[in-house]
């Protein structure tokens, strides 16, 4: 074998090696959901909008409208499993809670710790991995986190109806789960103090209701993608939050890299929004507790 013709492997090799990452990080982004606005009726009372926006800058908006009179629908927050640890939870992926109690569709939920992301490997928490939740957690009527006073929660009442409360839900709340701020409050905005990120753009997830309680609202919109969805501050939030008619509260989740939303689609998870954890697009997080949402399949006409 001359030099000339192993320098050349060498030469291959090495351009391999090197366009072997951009490929696969390109590969990622072809699995994006299309940035084109999009409807449609998922389930029995459960319908779903695509919302495309070039300004003020390009965004991916997520709107799920979901009518809680409609006998099929039901709630599940993830269980709580506290331990001698003092933390409350295992960490799961939105799809991973989804499958695992055979729901229709499912979102991220509340804010925990500890957490934080140095690399696309080096992140914590992992699957299984344990976290404490930031604000009352209520599933199947069990309190697993306490209440944090001004982290407001979103309380799904026995007769399946919707309310957001301060810090804690009313007695015997079947489900419960925790945000941090309320952006609108009686149809209006409300109005608070700036702080450190209030002007960060991220990507966001918020639940909104109607005055009755009989209509929730989820709201996600994309964030980190340039070009594709660079995400939103909470006053350009709250702006589009104050488009939806009929809300009357709304309530900021955790967001971030948590944010997803996930349905069901035969026996397999389908992500609807473009999930961007640890800088990798599509790639779930593995996080606290979810909102999770039984509902009947459409019928066929």
């Amino acid at each position: 074998m001359n030099k000339r013709f192993l320098l050349k492997i060498l030469l291959r090799l090495s351009l391999a090696i090197l366009l072997t990452p951009a490929l696969l990080y390109l590969a990622l982004h072809l699995r994006l959901p299309l940035p084109t606005a999009k409807q449609q009726q998922l389930f029995q009372g459960i319908s779903y909008q695509r919302i495309r926006r070039f300004k003020p800058d390009a965004l991916m908006i997520h709107l799920v409208k979901i009518d809680l009179t409609d006998p099929g629908i039901k709630f599940l927050v993830t269980p709580g499993e506290p331990g001698d640890d003092r933390r409350e939870i295992a960490a799961q992926t939105t799809s991973d809670f989804l499958q695992k109690y055979d729901l229709q569709l499912a979102i991220n939920g509340s804010f925990f710790h500890p957490f934080y992301v140095k690399s696309p490997i080096n992140y914590f928490p992992k699957k299984g991995e344990r976290v404490k939740i930031l604000g009352q957690a209520i599933s199947n009527g069990q309190i697993y986190s306490n209440v944090k006073k001004g982290w407001s929660v979103l309380c799904i009442s026995s007769e399946n109806r919707a309310q957001i409360y301060p810090d804690t839900c009313p007695e015997n709340t079947p489900q419960g789960v925790a945000g941090n701020r309320i952006l609108i409050e009686k149809s209006r905005p409300v109005k608070f103090k700036k702080f450190s990120d209030y002007h960060q753009k991220f990507p966001r997830t918020v639940v909104a209701i109607d005055k009755s309680g009989e209509t929730l609202w989820l709201i996600l919109i994309d964030g980190r993608q340039p070009l594709y969805s660079e995400g939103v501050t909470l006053g350009t939030l709250t702006d589009i939050i104050m488009e939806i008619e009929g809300v009357e509260t709304a309530l900021n989740l955790d967001g971030g890299g948590s944010t997803t939303l996930v349905i069901s689609q035969g026996n397999k998870p389908k992500v609807l929004n473009a999930p961007f954890h640890s800088r990798i697009p599509m790639r779930q997080r593995p996080i606290a507790n979810h909102l999770g949402i039984y509902a009947s399949p459409l019928e066929n006409k």
